[in-house]
């Protein structure tokens, strides 16, 4: 006999009650085998419903803080810092002292050589003026000897070509001339005047105010010497140690009282064009990343600067309030609004997919995923505008994912309730 013929004679022989329980175990089986099947050859998709809402289009740029309304404290003196006269926080009027130095020798041979010039040209200023009057005064001659002799209110051609006529005249309009000519002479005497004091005030023992206002970052400390900006270079093919004291040191600021706080960012070349006044700003520090300031664009350079072959084009923003705790040059991260648009369709911008510039967004509707093409507004990271082709409620889709692999691997078996959750225990149960 065949093996499937001794297979039949002992099913034969099996219990009605056994029959039926592997017959409802085929069935089980089978149903559970076949939901396996068709859950995986049916992907489940990630949808988002397309809304209604507020699209806002920022510009983002990072740069640092500064102040506006200052001044720096700044000299070329070097030395040993003898008296502070102020501290961060004071207000001081212009001009108004700020510390004394003790020069050192190289600073105090600059510091002379400075008066001396400054002197030469207080002297060379004192003597234009003087001149300006001695040209005055000639010029008042030579017009009233043209008067007086052959000045006429309408001269003839005669007249005009009398040589005594064409003299004096002449020498009336050369004296005019001279007088005029001088008085650029005075402006210049006057301009180099005030660049010799300028520059001997910067090599001056005396640090002064150069506005009025609250000093803040003041780095100077009594007994500390300080070098004046000076440089000092060297190179282990020559002995000799350059200096140079025609750069300013910074000391510290003075800030004007009100002085508002401003950030100053760097736009790209295509974020400036979007770019205008007054457009409104949220504002992070690095030093304060859990808080978020407000401001508005004050300035845009649009001539631009160049670097490195990159060109940028520095912003400045202002903030809305004074603040507390933030200092010039502390990086800052600005958002600028350029544009927000109310009540407008919006989808993840993950789900547009545009090809050869036209758009589409995969819909799934009654069960089946249908591509449509659609028009596109604005945007920014994680929204895009919907202008034509969908609508509010559709469920767009930004994925699928398949649920098919998980399923069955659940702790508790689809078996669980025959014999009592104990999996085939109801059959091994009848064989007692």
């Amino acid at each position: 006999m065949t093996k499937f013929s001794n297979i039949l004679i002992k099913f034969k022989k099996v219990s009605i009650k056994k029959k039926f329980t592997a017959l409802v175990i085929l069935i089980i089986a089978g149903w559970f085998f076949g939901t396996k099947i068709l859950n995986q050859s049916q992907p489940q998709y990630q949808t988002v419903q397309a809304s209604i809402g507020t699209l806002i289009v920022p510009v983002s740029a990072g740069g640092n803080i500064s102040s506006a309304n200052s001044a720096s404290i700044t000299t070329q003196a070097s030395g040993i810092v003898n008296k502070v006269y102020v501290r961060d926080g004071d207000i001081v009027a212009a001009g108004q002292n700020i510390a004394d130095i003790t020069l050192d020798t190289a600073s105090a041979q600059k510091q002379a050589a400075a008066w001396a010039s400054y002197l030469s040209a207080q002297n060379s200023f004192k003597s234009a003026q003087a001149k300006i009057n001695s040209l005055q005064s000639a010029l008042f001659k030579a017009n009233q000897a043209f008067i007086t002799d052959r000045g006429v209110e309408n001269p003839t051609d005669d007249q005009k070509a009398d040589p005594r006529y064409i003299e004096e005249n002449a020498e009336w309009l050369q004296a005019e001339a001279d007088y005029k000519n001088h008085q650029g002479v005075i402006n210049q005497s006057q301009a180099s005047l005030n660049s010799s004091w300028l520059s001997y005030s910067q090599l001056s023992s005396t640090i002064t105010a150069p506005i009025a206002g609250r000093v803040t970052g003041l780095i100077l400390i009594e007994g500390v010497p300080i070098g004046g900006g000076q440089t000092t270079t060297s190179s282990s093919t020559s002995s000799n140690n350059s200096t140079s004291s025609n750069s300013n040191q910074n000391v510290g600021s003075i800030v004007l009282e009100n002085s508002s706080i401003q950030a100053t960012v760097n736009l790209t070349e295509i974020d400036v064009i979007s770019v205008k006044q007054d457009q409104k700003v949220t504002l992070t520090l690095d030093a304060m990343p859990d808080k978020t300031f407000t401001g508005r664009v004050a300035s845009i350079n649009t001539n631009g600067s160049v670097a490195s072959g990159v060109t940028t084009y520095p912003t400045t923003i202002t903030f809305d309030t004074g603040l507390d705790n933030i200092y010039p040059n502390m990086g800052v991260n600005a958002n600028i609004i350029t544009s927000v648009k109310n009540d407008v369709i919006l989808v993840p911008s993950a789900a547009v997919q545009t090809t050869n510039g036209a758009s589409t967004v995969r819909v799934l509707r009654n069960g089946q995923v249908i591509q449509i093409e659609v028009e596109t507004g604005g945007s920014n990271d994680t929204q895009t505008e919907i202008i034509s082709g969908i609508r509010e409620g559709d469920e767009v889709v930004i994925g699928s994912v398949s649920t098919g692999s998980t399923q069955g691997q659940s702790g508790t078996s689809p078996f669980s309730s025959f014999g009592g959750g104990q999996g085939f225990g109801g059959v091994s149960g009848g064989r007692r």
